[in-house]
């Protein structure tokens, strides 16, 4: 079976690992480089985390650690949603480095794509930081991308500011030149994001599978992405969900602009649903999402793995 090349630029975060598992572990699927940037809490923490999973499923990806602060914003993390190592609630083994490579993520991101024999798909589900450094350094890479399906965005109300989702809302204009690049992008942000929902018997089917799902139930008792009682927020795995399994969403393609110049706006994402900004469609957003069959799907995922 010829699998579909992908690279994880991530930050994890505790959504992010579960996103990240069924990745790993889809046979559809060839994750040729995981890259981390800051966002959920440090790129320090976020790569050890990385590399904690790595070790926890015995997967040898190369990492490469991306960067460590917004293009101009000041750093926020989202400690208080996922703890202050950004995955509390299971103890992984003590960390170790032989999966992290010397190349800085940027760097890591050229190589791979313009060595590839074949267009790569980019699966952002943290800031926009390090695509946007290697759209800007190494222009000559758009070739290579078959497209960017992220996590990210709203067409509504926000999560970080009131109209700004955290993802884009961390590096405004990171997302602008992402978003501005001409490239194929797909948006999974909060309007499917808020839906995709794990509950408490869900919680316990998954515990019940393997050594991953005890590990994501663990990390699910400190998760502050919703509750266990109204549901936990699976905001990364929609990305995933959407690159394997199209069908579970409801879409639309329009125009998208970034808001960085808003005082109170800066961080939203324009979805332009009625023509306002008279611009040509950039991006494919998704609006909603089949809530049940997301739920199936990520327990069938998440049984694949070890």
């Amino acid at each position: 079976m010829k699998k579909r090349p992908i690279i994880i630029d991530t930050d994890p975060g505790i959504d992010d690992a579960v996103a990240i598992a069924i990745a790993l572990f889809d046979e559809t699927l060839d994750v040729r480089l995981l890259t981390t940037v800051s966002g959920n809490v440090s790129v320090d923490k976020v790569t050890d985390n990385l590399l904690r999973l790595l070790k926890f499923w015995g997967k040898s990806v190369r990492v490469a650690k991306g960067a460590q602060k917004p293009l101009i914003q000041i750093r926020e993390d989202a400690s208080s949603v996922h703890g202050s190592s950004g995955m509390d609630g299971y103890e992984f083994p003590a960390v170790t480095y032989e999966n992290l490579i010397e190349e800085h993520a940027v760097v890591a991101l050229r190589n791979e794509l313009l060595e590839s024999k074949e267009k790569i798909t980019l699966v952002p589900i943290g800031p926009l930081t390090n695509i946007a450094l290697l759209l800007s350094t190494y222009p000559e890479v758009k070739e290579k991308i078959e497209e960017i399906i992220l996590m990210g965005g709203s067409a509504g109300r926000g999560n970080y500011g009131v109209l700004s989702e955290f993802n884009i809302g961390f590096d405004p204009e990171a997302a602008k030149i992402v978003f501005e690049s001409g490239l194929k992008i797909t948006m999974a942000g909060l309007d499917v994001g808020l839906k995709a929902l794990v509950y408490h018997e869900d919680s316990l089917e998954i515990k019940a599978q393997n050594k991953t799902g005890e590990m994501i139930y663990a990390l699910f008792q400190k998760y502050r992405g919703g509750s266990l009682k109204t549901g936990l927020k699976m905001y990364d795995s929609t990305a995933i969900a959407y690159l394997l399994n199209k069908d579970l969403f409801e879409t639309v393609y329009t125009h998208v602009s970034i808001e960085t110049e808003g005082t109170y706006t800066k961080g939203a994402t324009l979805v332009d649903l009625k023509g306002y900004l008279k611009k040509e469609p950039n991006v494919t957003v998704c609006l909603d999402i089949k809530q049940e069959e997301f739920s199936v799907w990520l327990k069938q995922a998440l049984a694949k793995c070890v």
